[in-house]
């Protein structure tokens, strides 16, 4: 509790440098200009009648992972209504054309205790639903002391976390105890979530493995297809600085085996796409942006795909898909979607987000796992060459990703049983 205090003064004596922060972030759209109140904790909207549940993930990933859970929440009782937080900008976008009715976006609020307060007194939710690792002390103090039953989904404690933890091992106590219900999003989580204090532990799987394929227009997919036509095409998603550059080189490694190759390079950041753009054209690759409406003509050899919320469409242009995040040391990328269109998927050597899901997949030969950029150029110019040798393994990968959507069962089961729902 003294620590919580503390932390509170310090909010509050930073408050002038909170606000010009803030400002800065309006000034390059880093907040939203229309709902920037929402962020100090005065409400957006009227509460809607009947029951509701918190739910709240950091931003765009945590938020799609959620939305299965949100249908079948929505689908079992038809009194229910969910509000969704998030604190960026382009996780309200994505929401605002994925959620169903009785469900609506409003942003967290900054972690102050009179904005918190605020925001749980005007929604009154009866259950409130934290996915990951976003803990703001005083939110989550906020729903204990109003006596609102908080449970943590999908729960991930990484190697650095789990050390820093550990080091502060009161702070991440007092954090958890505000919880009802610790979910780990795997076995190694659940028990690191123990070790530091979390309730009632258990886990039921990663729930982003529920998570439908996105949706995506058949009529666009018609129109690249016929832009494609039958060229040598491989996907590079959801990449992370420095990962494009040794993606770049893989088309060039290629390149004297197929003249023709196309890239489609889907950036997790699409904000980076300029100079994503500039990287790609200094090492003598021509560029079409997506965001721009440029289309994909013979000369072109990376279509740079910078935008939001597509990869349902972008993961069936090519039958081969890099998952970013895993050449370099960030512990890698969902790739359970790209194995539910039955793509050929390869990782790096960085998959540590994700270590049961590799291990699940790696023994069943459901993915492949490369160390280098050369051993992926080496691999794709294999499945390129042989593509008999792709139909099994996409199998495979599709029937691993079927098998994983089970979560949902279990999970919403827990929940029923622990009277949380």
């Amino acid at each position: 509790m003294i620590g919580l205090f503390l932390y509170q003064l310090l909010f509050v004596l930073c408050l002038p440098i909170w606000c010009v922060f803030f400002l800065l972030r309006l000034a390059k759209g880093r907040e939203d200009k229309h709902r920037w109140k929402e962020r100090w904790g005065i409400p957006g909207c009227v509460r809607p009648d009947g029951k509701l549940i918190w739910m709240h993930g950091a931003s765009v990933g945590e938020c799609l992972s959620m939305l299965p859970l949100i249908q079948r929440l929505l689908e079992r009782d038809k009194n229910l209504h969910i509000m969704v937080t998030s604190g960026t900008v382009t996780s309200a976008n994505l929401m605002a054309t994925r959620l169903p009715q009785r469900a609506f976006h409003h942003y967290l609020p900054l972690d102050m205790p009179w904005a918190c307060a605020r925001l749980i007194r005007h929604f009154q939710p009866q259950a409130a639903y934290w996915f990951e690792s976003e803990f703001w002390p005083t939110t989550v103090y906020a729903f204990k002391q109003a006596g609102i039953p908080l449970v943590l989904l999908n729960g991930r404690i990484s190697d650095r976390s789990f050390g820093r933890w550990q080091k502060c091992p009161s702070v991440i106590r007092f954090i958890l105890s505000c919880f009802t219900l610790t979910l780990g999003q795997s076995q190694e989580d659940r028990r690191r979530l123990e070790v530091l204090g979390g309730p009632n532990t258990a886990c039921v799987g990663n729930i982003k493995c529920a998570a439908p394929a996105s949706p995506f227009d058949p009529s666009e997919l018609e129109k690249l297809m016929s832009q494609i036509g039958n060229r040598p095409c491989f996907c590079g998603a959801s990449t992370h600085h420095n990962e494009e550059e040794q993606l770049a080189d893989v088309v060039l490694n290629l390149k004297g085996d197929f003249q023709n190759l196309l890239m489609i390079s889907v950036p997790r950041h699409p904000n980076r796409a300029d100079e994503i753009q500039k990287m790609f054209e200094g090492k003598g690759l021509k560029v079409a942006r997506r965001s721009k409406g440029e289309e994909i003509s013979d000369n072109i050899q990376v279509y740079l795909a910078d935008t939001i919320g597509e990869m349902g469409l972008l993961y069936q242009l090519a039958p081969l898909v890099f998952v970013g995040g895993s050449l370099i040391d960030f512990g890698g990328q969902n790739m359970l979607e790209p194995m539910y269109w039955s793509r050929v998927v390869f990782v790096g050597p960085y998959t540590q987000n994700f270590r049961a899901f590799m291990a699940s997949g790696k023994k069943c030969h459901a993915l492949i796992e490369i160390q280098n950029k050369d051993e992926l150029a080496e691999k794709i110019r294999f499945y390129f060459m042989h593509p008999d040798a792709q139909v099994e393994i996409k199998k495979r990968a599709h029937q691993m990703a079927i098998s994983e959507m089970a979560v949902l069962d279990r999970l919403y089961d827990l929940l029923k049983e622990r009277n949380l729902v």
